[in-house]
């Protein structure tokens, strides 16, 4: 992609398998571990990290993202994934991260989409707020 110039969103998780000896279904892992693990290997693809965006999780533990995003220089953007019933401790994770020197934007669609609260707009007006 980097040699047609063209922009490509990579999105790295690590998943592992639950239940009883690893058998059940994959879940991403969104531990600052695993997320720091992905960024790596998707940072080193290819032969050239020209015109390429990572697309990541905000961890488990907010906190952890200024140590987490530090594995890489790339340019990234958030995904919302499942926030659950608590749309504000979302949003302030959101917030939180969006400030880190690489974060440049928020894809989260689903999290936009379908708000606990059922208020689209509202939703789409906080997040927009965060930018």
């Amino acid at each position: 992609m980097a040699a047609h110039r063209l922009p490509v969103f990579v999105e790295p998780f690590l998943a592992r398998r639950g239940g009883p000896g690893g058998t059940g279904p994959p879940r991403n892992d969104l531990s600052a571990e695993a997320v720091t693990t992905s960024i790596a290997i998707a940072s080193g693809l290819g032969g050239s990290s020209a015109y390429t965006w990572l697309k990541v999780p905000v961890t488990e533990n907010p906190d952890d993202m200024a140590r987490v995003m530090e594995t890489s220089t790339l340019p990234a953007v958030l995904l919302g994934g499942d926030i659950g019933d608590d749309q504000d401790a979302a949003y302030e994770k959101w917030r939180g991260a969006l400030r880190l020197p690489t974060v440049r934007g928020l894809v989260v669609g689903r999290a936009l989409l379908y708000p606990p609260d059922g208020d689209v707009a509202g939703a789409v007006d906080t997040a927009a707020g965060l930018l």
